[in-house]
This record gives structure tokens, C-alpha cells and sequence, in this order.
């Protein structure tokens, strides 16, 4: 169902794709949107246990767009150097494909939203991270991305200096 990466070599393991994933603090989600054009918005996300996390608004492009069609992408870039002097970049990303669904049960939201405060706010104490939550309950919708297939790739100069041991 998924294409196979072109350019093998290239091609990350599923730990070190996951380490993208973890290290990142945002990404581009893309969706169908209106009239069939794609549509592709930068989020701050949470990523465990084989599932990426969202938060947004209750209402727009993004949740019209999921609600009509639950298939998304999401990209994170880990690394972007240009090296202007080769005409190039080295780079390291992943993509994860999969569905998207909003999360409805309280608990569940309050928990992913718990995480993902932690995980932005990691010096902020549980009181100010529960008065937070608290603050933005009703007016925050939460997604939840069930990743069915997951890819990383990096630029061949960094595959090349793997190899080499460096």
C-alpha cells in the first residue's frame, strides 16, 4: 500500500526515525482540503507509543478537512544544514502516514494534554500545567494520529560519514 523508499540507502530505521519523532517540537500536518487542494499546516505535537498527538481549536480548515477525509501525513525535518558550498543540505526527516480522530473522552484529553505541557513546559509545576489545561478545556479540540506507516530519510553525505565512523 505504501511505496517503498527509492532511495534505500538513504532510508532511517524505525528506532532512528522514531528518534526524529522524538526530538522534534513541530512538524507539518497535510490533509485534503477544499476543492481538492492540499492542505498543509505546522503543529506542535507529542509523538508515544506508535501515535502522534495535536491540539487545536475546535473549528477550521484543518478539522473540516479531517472530517471529510481521516488519511494525513505528517513531516518533521530533524536536521536542515545547508552546506552552500556543495549546493546542498544535509538533512535528516520522517514522515508518518496515517488517520486521524478526535479525541472526545475527557480523561483521555486531559491526560495527552498533561504529556504534551510537559513535554513543552518541562520547568512548569503541576499546578501551573492543571490551571493551564484547566484554562483552555472547553474552547481545545485534541487529535490523535494512528501511524500506519512510518519513513526517515537522511542526506548521503550524512549515510557517508555513518559508514566512515563519524
Amino acid at each position: 500500500m505504501f511505496r517503498a523508499m527509492r532511495r534505500s540507502r538513504q532510508e532511517l530505521s524505525r528506532e532512528e526515525t522514531e528518534a526524529v519523532l522524538a526530538r522534534g517540537t513541530h512538524g507539518v500536518l497535510a490533509v485534503a482540503g477544499d476543492e481538492g487542494y492540499p492542505y498543509a499546516v505546522p503543529l506542535s505535537y507529542t509523538y508515544r507509543e506508535g501515535k502522534l498527538y495535536f491540539h487545536c481549536a475546535k473549528a477550521g480548515h484543518k478539522l473540516d478537512a479531517i472530517r471529510g477525509c481521516d488519511k494525513v501525513s505528517f513531516c518533521v525535518v530533524d536536521q536542515d544544514e545547508v552546506v552552500g558550498e556543495k549546493f546542498t543540505t544535509y538533512f535528516r526527516s520522517a514522515i508518518a502516514f496515517g488517520r486521524v480522530r478526535e479525541v472526545t473522552d475527557p480523561t483521555e484529553i486531559w491526560a495527552i494534554m498533561e504529556h504534551m505541557s510537559r513535554r513543552y513546559g518541562p520547568n512548569e509545576t503541576q499546578e501551573s500545567i492543571h490551571a493551564e489545561i484547566s484554562r483552555e478545556e472547553k474552547a481545545l479540540c485534541v487529535l490523535e494520529m494512528e501511524v500506519e506507516h512510518l519513513t526517515g530519510k537522511e542526506a548521503i553525505e550524512l549515510v557517508r560519514g555513518k559508514e566512515a565512523g563519524g
